[in-house]
């Protein structure tokens, strides 16, 4: 819109005039406004608001949505209508505060190796980062272990009958128990009685 000032004058000299009431001009009174550059405003960039930074911690991004709009926001152009050297950035660095340090995770305890007398359970053991990805930065000074010693019981019945006394099959060391010197073992004694008989 562009305006003017329109008043009623009167000329009361050849250099002097005098301002007078509105009515007092009989001729029809010019307008004072009017519309002016109808064309429409070039398309411009809108930007929304920024999400939150990610990741949650450590140094990361925050990301937004820019978007090329006619000059009342009413409809969306694209792209390439707006200039590229004036669009706002999309993204930005951020950064929530250090991240927790790397730790060691373990898995539950295995079955005992040895079906009798002592044998060996094995856990896994994983240097982990917050996020769950495997790391190499956990310290060795306290890794926990891996592997520890276990018991099963023994079942004490001893064997009335020699032809009882077997060497169990699916056990294909039994001639390194022997050579070994484990038939002393209860376990070993009978899995391979077989073998240990008289030993």
């Amino acid at each position: 819109i562009r305006t003017r000032t329109v008043l009623c004058i009167r000329k009361i000299g050849p250099s002097e005039e005098e301002t007078l009431d509105n009515i007092n001009c009989l001729t029809h009174r010019p307008i004072e406004k009017e519309p002016c550059n109808n064309q429409s405003c070039p398309p411009q960039w809108v930007a929304l608001d920024w999400s939150e930074c990610t990741p949650k911690c450590g140094p990361g991004f925050k990301h937004r949505i820019v978007l090329c709009k006619s000059s009342d926001l009413s409809k969306t152009f694209p792209a390439a209508q707006c200039q590229e050297e004036s669009k706002p950035p999309v993204r930005i660095r951020c950064s929530l505060g250090r991240c927790p340090p790397p730790r060691w995770v373990t898995g539950d305890w295995g079955q005992c190796s040895a079906q009798c007398g002592l044998g060996q359970q094995m856990r896994t053991v994983q240097c982990l980062s917050y996020t769950g990805q495997a790391s190499s930065e956990c310290l060795e000074t306290v890794r926990p272990p891996s592997m520890q010693q276990c018991e099963s019981k023994c079942d004490s019945t001893p064997i009335s009958n020699t032809e009882e006394c077997k060497d169990v099959n699916k056990v294909a060391y039994c001639p390194l128990v022997l050579k070994f010197k484990f038939c002393s073992r209860a376990y070993f004694r009978q899995m391979c009685c077989k073998t240990c008989q008289g030993h």
